[in-house]
């Protein structure tokens, strides 16, 4: 018998949202990682979607979190419970066949971390959990050919953290995480709204701003949109008109962090990788690659060629279902198996 079975199963534990792949059938369930919860009593009041859309907006008695931040678990209990509910939705109650869960963790996390992330996906019903680090998953997804001998560099912009990785011969020669990534394009938005316009808008507006408007290089034609929050001074609610090109100012920060990253990794990249790479592009992954302009921005201020994957958002996830799926070619560079504490061989 081999390594997986047709219900195994491929997760995309992002701080944002949780992608599920499932062998054999693709990704099956793209899902907000947000849960609503009673305060009192800590039963589960919705999660996914229905409790994203409570952002904000939620009585006294119940709220609506995130339980990992940063692309760590911060809830360990909540995060297991909606483990649970998505691999019961895409797996079922057989409590026979549990599944074998390839998780996807940030290149930067901790042993710690780490063990968090296998405790709370075996604890949420999966026999045996196996980690891969998001770059790599983002590079096979991105249709990249890890095994050669060539340098390729991925630039995964999740929600919670920024990866950058040079990838060679089937694994990462240098990798650097940060900890900006959506949720500090928004919190950005929020702060320059405030500062800027007087306006105090919530996250949910922010996030609609950035998916909207956003942009990380100027647009062709502007374009605007009306954007509701309530005024510091008069304390009454308020809409004023915001143009895309005010959001390259709001973005300049978490921007800049980006790129010096990107920058710091070139500097100790080997002559022969970084070769490889001005010929290959930088490859950007991840929600953040589909702010506009973020591809010539990287490639402007790194003189090396930038392009966006086909399907950013779902990268990492496909990128797992193709190691689920071909787990002889990957399996001694890529699945890291920390049980046994070393990469798994098939």
């Amino acid at each position: 018998m081999g390594f997986l079975e047709f219900n195994d199963v491929g997760i995309d534990l992002g701080t944002s949202s949780v992608l599920v792949y499932v062998k054999n059938k693709g990704i099956v369930l793209r899902e907000p990682s947000v849960v609503a919860v009673e305060k009192i009593t800590g039963q589960i009041y919705a999660i996914g979607e229905e409790a994203r859309r409570m952002l904000g907006r939620t009585p006294g008695n119940i709220i609506a979190i995130r339980p990992l931040r940063d692309g760590v678990i911060s809830n360990f209990d909540i995060t297991e419970r909606l483990l649970r509910h998505f691999l019961k939705k895409v797996v079922g109650t057989r409590i026979f066949f549990k599944p074998r869960v390839v998780v996807c963790v940030p290149s930067g996390v901790t042993e710690v971390e780490k063990r968090s992330v296998i405790d709370a996906t075996e604890e949420a019903g999966a026999r045996h959990t196996y980690l891969i680090e998001e770059p790599i998953a983002a590079a096979i997804g991105a249709g990249i050919d890890i095994s050669q001998p060539r340098g390729n560099m991925v630039v995964d912009i999740g929600g919670g953290t920024t990866d950058v990785a040079i990838i060679s011969l089937g694994g990462s020669v240098l990798s650097e995480s940060i900890k900006v990534a959506g949720d500090k394009f928004d919190e950005a938005i929020v702060r320059y709204m405030r500062k800027k316009h007087n306006l105090l808008i919530g996250e949910r507006t922010a996030e609609d701003m950035k998916i909207r408007i956003g942009s990380a290089y100027p647009r062709k034609e502007q374009i605007y949109i009306d954007v509701k929050g309530r005024n510091l001074i008069s304390g009454l609610p308020q809409a004023i008109t915001i143009g895309s090109n005010e959001m390259i100012d709001a973005l300049e920060e978490p921007l800049q962090n980006i790129l010096e990253t990107i920058r710091n990794l070139f500097e100790k990249t080997p002559p022969e990788l970084a070769s490889d790479i001005a010929e290959n592009g930088i490859c950007l992954t991840g929600g953040g690659a589909l702010l506009y302009g973020m591809d010539k921005f990287v490639s402007e201020h790194t003189k090396v060629p930038c392009y966006v994957a086909e399907d950013p958002i779902s990268c990492v996830a496909i990128g797992t279902g193709k190691v689920l799926d071909n787990i002889d070619k990957y399996s001694i560079s890529a699945i890291y198996d920390y049980k046994r504490g070393d990469y798994f061989e098939a």
